[in-house]
């Protein structure tokens, strides 16, 4: 008993004090700041300050000087330590995985240490005012928090901001790594957006990839009707891209469908009328063809520029012309990538390119402007339930309904399917029900998936807890696959305990899996096993 006490004692670091080192990075110079009190640190340019209450409140005054980074260093001791996990930016890409200490890996918003016997957390709360990763060493723990606005410094002027609140969780040897990590998403996030009944249903993408149509939506409502459960909790019928108007590209204006789609309004009343709740994608910062120069995003004109009053004004009609259409779930897509330009397997320590920045100045930081477009899809929606997609985890959390934690699935090639699903559901469902409704993304249930791999994603989605959806091409759906749907919507539609992964130390695709009480082993490998190549 003392020997584990000694153990834990080694392997668990409080970093809810203040650090033992600050340096700020402004014109492209490492300035380190001096401790002038308990609390704070600072040159003639800069302070920062720390504030112990429930975790360790990080601020930065610069009212003279342009900051890009702060980096806050713990000294510690981790030699303890056998394997860490990360997070990601945004989704998460098939390459979430534990690992032993890698010192110049980047692990966003926050990480999971194993000593073998427990699991500590270290991260900061959700809706920071900038981003936010670790890096971990034998030596310490170092947070990096980026403040630049777009590729520029940050200029705060006499602005006091609050950057980030650090928060850590020593783990219990009762507790398996996985509930570890749930426990403390729930320390991160203290005001969950959670929906009231489970969400289930179907999302064309995966088999029409915007080869869609009213006619085909209301094909997709009657089979997924007459496959959900009867009750109260009726299944979605989402339209993905393919509606708008300008068909063949991911552009505004949103105000109509297409010819395709002549009433999308009416389109919705039939759906609810014939028993399915009706949702809609949408890409709120895509340009369109005749938006003015003054809209567009200088890093890239075929964006919009979220600062600028006029979009944001347009961004919140938008969306809330759509609830107004009568659609009860909104999907808003590839807003981090419209903004940033980047996709989050891209970014590492850089979540976007140095040199570009936003029509108003680099007054707010890029997290502070996500923030806010966040709020605005937010009050515009009203009662309609939000899922953002390629959307940034840790600002999503408490502000959307559901969240996309994962790359794409498809209907083509199910190497990406076993790759990119099976791999978030594992690593990320820790969020499900702290941060958001985890969506793992769609079973794309077509000809060109082999039906035996398909059943097995299907069961574990259905059985997860987290949200179930499935693409259906109507050849592809015989009475086997009837059959697996009804039992699959059947489960999707009521709350199922949390899925465990059994093995998700030992392999990025995790085969074992706990149900409550009961465990379940799936066979994830095509014959040949699996490919070196990705499609789309």
């Amino acid at each position: 008993m003392t020997t584990n006490l000694n153990k834990n004692q080694v392997s668990f670091q409080q970093i809810c004090r203040p650090p033992d080192a600050v340096t700020v990075v402004s014109h492209d110079t490492e300035v380190t700041l001096s401790p002038i009190s308990a609390n704070s640190y600072s040159n003639d340019d800069m302070t920062v300050s720390v504030n112990q209450s429930a975790g360790l409140t990080v601020q930065l005054s610069a009212p003279n000087c342009p900051v890009s980074r702060v980096r806050l260093r713990w000294h510690g001791n981790n030699s303890e330590l056998r394997l860490v996990l990360g997070d990601a930016w945004e989704r998460s890409y098939g390459d979430l995985h534990w690992s032993s200490i890698i010192p110049e890996r980047n692990m966003p918003w926050y990480w999971m240490a194993w000593d073998g016997e427990r699991t500590h957390g270290y991260g900061v709360q959700t809706r920071p005012a900038a981003f936010c990763s670790w890096q971990a060493d034998s030596q310490g723990i170092t947070l990096w928090i980026d403040v630049r606005s777009g590729g520029l410094e940050l200029h705060l002027g006499p602005r006091v901001i609050t950057l980030c609140t650090v928060v850590c969780r020593e783990g219990n040897a009762s507790e398996s790594a996985f509930e570890s990590t749930r426990a403390f998403c729930q320390l991160m996030c203290l005001n969950p957006r959670i929906p009231d009944q489970p969400v289930y249903g179907h999302n064309d993408w995966y088999a029409d990839y915007g080869n869609n149509s009213d006619a085909s939506i209301r094909r997709q409502c009657s089979k997924t009707v007459a496959l959900a459960p009867d009750g109260h909790n009726r299944p979605f019928v989402v339209i993905d891209a393919g509606w708008q108007p300008a068909a063949g590209t991911d552009g505004g204006p949103w105000d109509r469908g297409n010819e395709k789609f002549p009433d999308m309004p009416e389109l919705a009343r039939h759906i609810v009328d014939n028993g399915a709740k009706p949702g809609v994608w949408i890409r709120p910062l895509a340009a369109s063809g005749d938006a003015p120069t003054s809209s567009r995003l200088l890093r890239d004109p075929k964006m919009l520029d979220f600062t600028v009053p006029a979009v944001k004004q347009q961004v919140f009609d938008d969306i809330a012309r759509i609830h107004g259409w009568g659609y009860q779930l909104i999907k808003h897509d590839f807003t981090t990538f419209d903004i940033l330009g980047k996709w989050g397997f891209q970014m590492a320590a850089e979540v976007t390119d140095a040199g570009w920045g936003f029509a108003e100045g680099p007054v707010r930081t890029t997290v502070e402007i996500i923030n806010d477009l966040y709020d605005t899809i937010r009050e515009a929606a009203e009662t309609s339930l939000l899922i953002g997609c390629n959307t940034v985890s840790h600002l999503s959390a408490g502000v959307f309904e559901m969240n996309r934690i994962g790359d794409d699935t498809s209907g083509h090639d199910w190497n990406r399917t076993r790759k990119m699903g099976i791999n978030t559901l594992a690593f990320r469902a820790p969020q499900n029900g702290t941060f958001y409704i985890a969506d793992a993304d769609c079973v794309g249930l077509t000809q060109h998936i082999p039906w035996d791999l398909n059943a097995q994603w299907l069961e574990l989605l259905s059985r997860s807890g987290t949200m179930t959806f499935v693409s259906m091409e109507m050849d592809a759906v015989g009475p086997e696959q009837e059959a697996a749907l009804r039992k699959a919507y059947a489960l999707a539609a009521e709350q199922q305990p949390l899925a465990e992964p059994l093995d998700w130390m030992t392999t990025s695709c995790p085969a074992h899996w706990k149900h409550g009480s009961e465990t379940r082993t799936y066979a994830w490998f095509e014959p040949a096993g699996a490919s070196l190549y990705v499609k789309p």
